[in-house]
Parts: structure tokens; C-alpha cells; sequence
């Protein structure tokens, strides 16, 4: 059975409150809800490293396949994203989050060594509500509908990692655009993983629009269904968008280290073209 963490207590920007349920408004602090983004990035070249220790503002992310993204903290937390119950890092995850449009984004039988599993669908009445820490990670979810066989409600979760300052985003099954009210939801995005297929998600040129609107420093492409789906996805962004192939396993970031533009990195297992896959 899956273990959901109550919802505890927060204050965030007045626009993003105002959205928001009063119930919702006390919460742990998410800084990624700040209205104003006053960072101080320092444009110092991003770091590459197959292994070695994080530093206290780091955090090291490798590809694991389809939409699986391991994201390893300073704290020592292991995070999958759309966990299907395998990864290619025989260490077994901390915490995964998972969103059921198909069987490679969830699994019902997660290890019960993993400690946090947090389902993108809601169990019972209403949505999907996540919004906890766990070490040094705040995790949170905004719902988005999944547009299969009709419409489901809250069927899809966009979950947002806060760590080490940075504010990452992985964009799940995302089948419409997003609102204002969404955006709103979400706040400021450093480092997004968005879905490129093209096709069973949002097409290019939906995505090339949301991008223009997240402005997030790091794109890092995912479910890419069909052989040249990702070259179409990179033609669509245009010169706009430089690429970055990534040769090392894990990148490493951190907010002095993003890129001053929004920049695409190709982890090793995206930059070639996958197995055809749902």
C-alpha cells in the first residue's frame, strides 16, 4: 500500500496563496513559490562527474530510462522520478513518485525498503496532495488532467524538488498546456524534465510554448516514444535552445553552475534514439 504523507502547513507569495485552499497555506516554506527570482548565478562552468561526493549545494542527476530521472542530494536522498520499479543504479532509491498513465511510469509493488512513495493519482476523494520533507528535499505535486479514453481529473502530478536552492520540476505525463493557475502553482523551475515524445503527450510546439513560459535553465528531455522524436522536439525549439551533449553519467548542478540561457542537456541513454516504448 502506497504511503501518502499528510499535507502540514506553509506560507508562500500572495498570488500563489490566493489559488490555493486556506488549508493549503500552511505548509512547509517553498522558496520555488517566490514571486521575484533575485538569485545571484554566477555563470561558473557546470560540472560533469561519474561519481564522487556532492557538495553541500549540489545536486547530481542521471537519466534511468524513459521517464526516469535519479536525482542523488548532499543529504544522501536517492529520488526517482515515475518510478516503474527498475533503475539502471542497482542502489535502491529513498523516495519515488510515480504517475499512472502507463505501466512504465508506476509500479503497485515498490520495494518496501524505499521509504517515501508518493503516487501522482489521488486514492479516494480528490487529487493527489503532496507537499512534505524528507532530508534536505521539500517535495511537492501539481495535478494536470490526463486526457485518455476521456478525461481523468487530477490524473497526472507535475512534482517539484526543492534542494540545495534549486527548484527542479518533472513534468510526468503532461497532456494539456498549462494555466496560470498552473505556473502560478508550480513557481520559478531552474531545472525542468519535460516529455518530447510528441505525440502521447503535449506536441512540440505546445512544449517549445511552455518552455518559452518556464524559462527554466536546464531542459532535460524525456519519453522520447519514437525514432526522431527528439531531433523533431530540437528542431522545434530552434537556435533559441542551445544543446548541450552530456557524455559523463551524472551532471552535476548547482545554482551558481546553471546556464544563463535555458539551455537542453542530452543525458547519456537520451541523446540516441530508445526502443520503441509507452
Amino acid at each position: 500500500m502506497f504511503r501518502l504523507f499528510a499535507a502540514a502547513a506553509l506560507s508562500m507569495s500572495a498570488y500563489a496563496a490566493a489559488l490555493l485552499p486556506a488549508a493549503a497555506q500552511s505548509r512547509p516554506p517553498s522558496t520555488c513559490l517566490a514571486v521575484a527570482d533575485n538569485l545571484q548565478r554566477d555563470g561558473v562552468p557546470v560540472q560533469y562527474a561519474a561519481s564522487g561526493k556532492l557538495g553541500q549545494y549540489e545536486v547530481a542527476i542521471s537519466f534511468e530510462g524513459h521517464s526516469m530521472y535519479l536525482i542523488e542530494t548532499a543529504g544522501g536522498e536517492r529520488i526517482v522520478t515515475d518510478y516503474a520499479g527498475y533503475t539502471a543504479d542497482p542502489r535502491l532509491p529513498t523516495i519515488v513518485t510515480m504517475n499512472r498513465a502507463h505501466s512504465s511510469h508506476y509500479t503497485m509493488n515498490p520495494d518496501p525498503k524505499i521509504s517515501t512513495v508518493l503516487p501522482g493519482w489521488g486514492e479516494g476523494e480528490g487529487p493527489a496532495d503532496h507537499h512534505l520533507e524528507v532530508g534536505d528535499v521539500l517535495v511537492r505535486n501539481v495535478t494536470t488532467d490526463m486526457l485518455r479514453f476521456g478525461t481523468v481529473k487530477d490524473g497526472n502530478s507535475i512534482f517539484i524538488f526543492e534542494v540545495a536552492g534549486l527548484c527542479i520540476g518533472h513534468l510526468g505525463h503532461l497532456h494539456h498546456k498549462l494555466t496560470d493557475e498552473h505556473i502560478a502553482k508550480i513557481g520559478r523551475l531552474d531545472v525542468v524534465m519535460v516529455p518530447v515524445d510528441g505525440g502521447l503527450t503535449l506536441s512540440h510546439d505546445a512544449v517549445r510554448i511552455m518552455l518559452d513560459q518556464l524559462r527554466s535553465s536546464v531542459i532535460l528531455p524525456m519519453h522520447v516514444r519514437f525514432a526522431g522524436a527528439l531531433p523533431r522536439f530540437l528542431q522545434h525549439l530552434g537556435d533559441g535552445y542551445p544543446v548541450e551533449t552530456i557524455r559523463d553519467r551524472r551532471l552535476v548542478l548547482s545554482l551558481r553552475t546553471l546556464p544563463k540561457q535555458p539551455t537542453v542537456m542530452l543525458l547519456p541513454g537520451v541523446s540516441y534514439s530508445p526502443r520503441y516504448e509507452e
